[in-house]
């Protein structure tokens, strides 16, 4: 589809219709486009107001949520992000997204959207296969997450797990 006004409302309708995200190459693949074609739709619509979020498995758009948020501080080494992540899906959390403080940029965040123990296996082999390093790793390993759960209960037992494991972070004592 050479049309952009077209595309761009068949990309916005597609994903209003489904909860999983889609790929800017499945998009380049389906409208006969380039991927960075995709790339400059999507952030077309989000400057016209559409709430559009990229997660590193594709796009989705952004609904509602009667979900609780809050966000907690972690600390850990590359070798410990899969337990990271597997600890707060298994306690019933999504991972929103991950943030780092850049002393150039000041607050960078990545979003995630993980909600399943295959969304991880997902992202931990888009993490192997791209050669990327996580944020964490500009900050000594002390990052942001941003957590949604259903009730306070959940969010709890996300935190005693991460305690429990090491990761969540503590002040260390001077």
């Amino acid at each position: 589809m050479k049309d952009g006004i077209k595309r761009r409302k068949a990309i916005l309708k597609e994903l209003g219709e489904t909860e999983k995200p889609l790929s800017a190459s499945s998009f380049a693949k389906k409208y006969d486009v380039s991927r960075q074609i995709i790339v400059g739709d999507v952030a077309l619509l989000r400057a016209a107001g559409e709430n559009i979020i990229a997660t590193s498995r594709g796009y989705l758009l952004e609904r509602k949520s009667t979900q609780l948020f809050s966000k907690i501080a972690v600390q850990h080494d590359k070798n410990q992000a899969e337990e990271e992540l597997r600890t707060i899906v298994a306690a019933g959390g999504e991972i929103v997204d991950v943030i780092v403080e850049h002393p150039l940029y000041g607050e960078l965040v990545g979003g995630l959207h993980i909600t399943t123990q295959g969304e991880v296996d997902d992202f931990l082999k888009n993490y192997q296969s791209s050669n990327a390093s996580f944020l964490s790793e500009l900050t000594d390993g002390i990052h942001l997450h941003t957590i949604a759960y259903e009730t306070q209960e959940d969010f709890e037992r996300i935190t005693q797990a991460l305690a429990d494991k090491g990761i969540l972070y503590k002040e260390k004592e001077a």
